[in-house]
């Protein structure tokens, strides 16, 4: 039987891109049949803040493949974003975006670039866990997981080994977020070194963007996680192009979804104007997933030649270059007379019929939980008075009678007592650590009285984070200045 995708047309300029798109799967004999659900602005505004309706997850789940045009998702109201809804609740961990020169035909700086980013697609700062704590201090927490980071970048590494690939490149912040990133980069030095033949390096992500944005053809395969991927994939599409040109796969172990990587731009809808590129490419993309190689090859050549050919849309069109301006219709029939055409300076691609590289996470079987000891809690509080010591003075009256000491108060992560220097600048959330006065194992109860003292006396607890020891090692980070 053919595949069975679900494809969703979006808003903006969504219908007409998908619309172009499906013309040349079809035009290509792509072996595919699929469903329609409706997904974005439409049914947000019938109150339901995800952007989609119930019986359309149960398509998605039974297709597993989703071919999906851009939506529109509407300010404010508590609307969630769709994109980041369908990536975590199925499941697709990596967000795949080749971004590759087409010098001359396509302005660029560099055009020996030919980058793929490979982004950690469901946790960090994507999370979405963000909380108000004070008048002053809003919070979003940064979530990084050993499963995900080991998912993504053994991803990364079969994407280089199956795809030709020299060398896979880790970009992290871990000099400042030791424990976060630190985990990624441990893990990518940890599985990097069983593939030995492929070239590994780590790059701060600072310099590394920098490195990006200005020598892209010193990468091949560079692997990061979610923040920085989805901003950086960007900035490697318009180096080197066009952010419009640009496809992304979403792969997970069960459920794929291809889309491009721009958004559904309103003001272009209707006009006959949107460059329908990024979307044919991911659907290229999701051609490759279903081993459909060879039409994934026939379409992308295609698309290549009317490039070359100097037929474009407006977004990339260049005097003394482009030969001919076309909209959305003209540009996707364009691809559809070059079917089965190559391109003759620009590189032709090809594609192996193999079957997708899907992986299937599996705790290692030398797993074991570290021995975790309690050993004091960071409370984080609520205060107007902006002088530390007075603070500082205030709790150590209150743990007076408890196994705990005040070790240190800081404020936005700078330690400001003891020794603190007065030109910081605070705000009315501060972190206060306790730590067992022994420098032993604590227990629950003791930070069940810290609260109860705490209340009684009137001071405005915001959360606690317990400090653990993890087989001995510190699970908790320093503050600046310590």
């Amino acid at each position: 039987m053919k595949p069975r995708i679900t494809v969703a047309h979006g808003d903006g300029i969504g219908p007409e891109i998908m619309s172009a798109t499906l013309n040349i799967l079809e035009a290509a004999h792509a072996d595919i049949t699929f469903d329609t659900i409706e997904i974005g602005e439409k049914v947000y505004q019938r109150g339901l803040l995800a952007g989609i309706e119930e019986q359309s997850w149960e398509t998605l789940r039974k297709n597993k493949v989703f071919l999906k045009a851009p939506i529109t998702t509407p300010q404010g109201g508590g609307f969630k974003s769709l994109n980041v809804t369908v990536r975590k609740s199925l499941g697709l961990y990596a967000n795949v975006r080749p971004c590759g020169a087409y010098s001359p035909f396509i302005r660029t700086k560099h055009p020996q670039m030919d980058v793929v980013i490979i982004r950690e697609n469901e946790e960090d700062l994507y999370a979405g866990i963000e909380h108000r704590q004070t008048d002053e201090v809003y919070q979003c927490l940064k979530l990084i997981t050993r499963p995900g980071c080991e998912k993504i970048v053994r991803y990364a590494f079969e994407f280089a080994k199956r795809n030709n690939r020299k060398r896979v490149t880790c970009f992290t912040k871990d000099n400042i977020m030791k424990m976060t990133d630190g985990l990624f980069h441990k893990v990518f030095d940890e599985i990097g070194s069983e593939y030995t033949s492929i070239e590994k390096e780590h790059w701060i992500v600072d310099i590394g963007a920098a490195k990006l944005a200005d020598t892209p053809e010193a990468f091949d395969v560079v692997v990061m996680p979610n923040l920085y991927g989805d901003i950086l994939s960007d900035v490697a599409a318009q180096i080197a192009g066009s952010v419009g040109l640009a496809g992304s796969a979403n792969i997970g172990e069960q459920c794929s979804m291809f889309e491009a990587i721009h958004g559904s731009a309103p003001r272009r809808a209707g006009q006959d104007l949107a460059n329908p590129s990024g979307l044919l490419l991911g659907a290229v993309q999701m051609l490759v997933h279903l081993g459909q190689g060879k039409t994934a090859a026939k379409i992308h050549n295609a698309w290549l030649k009317t490039i070359e050919d100097g037929i474009h849309t407006y977004d990339v069109f260049q005097e003394g270059v482009s030969k001919k301006k076309v909209g959305t219709k003209s540009f996707a029939l364009a691809v559809c007379e070059r079917l089965g055409e190559e391109p003759t300076s620009l590189r032709p691609v090809s594609y192996s019929e193999s079957t997708p590289l899907e992986l299937h996470y599996k705790r290692s079987d030398n797993f074991k939980r570290a021995k975790k000891d309690l050993v004091g809690i960071d409370v984080f509080v609520q205060e107007d008075n902006r002088t530390p010591a007075h603070l500082a003075e205030k709790l150590i009256s209150v743990i007076r009678d408890l196994p705990l000491e005040l070790q240190m108060i800081t404020n936005r992560g700078v330690k400001v007592w003891p020794q603190g220097l007065s030109e910081t600048f605070c705000t009315d959330h501060w972190r206060c650590r306790m730590m067992s006065k022994d420098g032993g194992p604590s227990g629950p109860e003791v930070n069940w009285r810290l609260m109860k003292a705490l209340t009684d006396r009137g001071i405005d607890v915001i959360k606690c984070e317990n400090l653990y020891l993890f087989d001995g090692e510190k699970g908790y980070s320093l503050g600046q200045g310590q």
